[in-house]
């Protein structure tokens, strides 16, 4: 397969409760997501879409392929335009899901780390170092 005609489009988050996902997200992003049916939805950024489904529809790939509320790995990340702004507005949202307030990462990029209703991990990130604009301004 040819590497550059590939390009990521979605992540999707499988849970037990569809509706409390959605609020959350679209709370924390601004942007609006699409509800298809009750076991699936789609937040479209610019970059990358966030899709959140229901554990019924991971069953369609098979039994037991994935268990909501089970991620111990992945980062769900959305560049930001100023990450201390954004948490000023969201920090007493984020209070009980708070990881990390913003801090400037070795990497270039300014980080705010919490977990989501589930759980996951998601990072909003600012990048404020002249090599971390130049690598993510592409």
């Amino acid at each position: 397969m040819n590497p550059v005609s590939m390009s990521l489009v979605s992540i999707r988050i499988i849970t037990a409760d569809v509706s409390r996902l959605v609020a959350f997200y679209e709370r924390i992003t601004g942007l609006p997501a699409v509800l298809y049916t009750e076991d699936f939805a789609e937040l479209a950024t610019p970059a990358c879409t966030l899709a959140i489904g229901s554990a019924r529809t991971a069953q369609l790939f098979g039994a037991g392929v994935a268990r909501p509320a089970d991620n111990h790995t992945a980062i769900i990340e959305f560049r930001v335009a100023d990450v201390d702004a954004a948490f000023g507005e969201l920090a007493e949202f984020l209070a009980d899901g708070l990881v990390q307030s913003p801090t400037t990462m070795p990497w270039g990029n300014r980080s705010l780390l919490f977990r989501d209703p589930d759980g996951n991990l998601v990072n909003f990130f600012t990048p404020v170092s002249a090599e971390a604009i130049q690598r993510l301004d592409r």
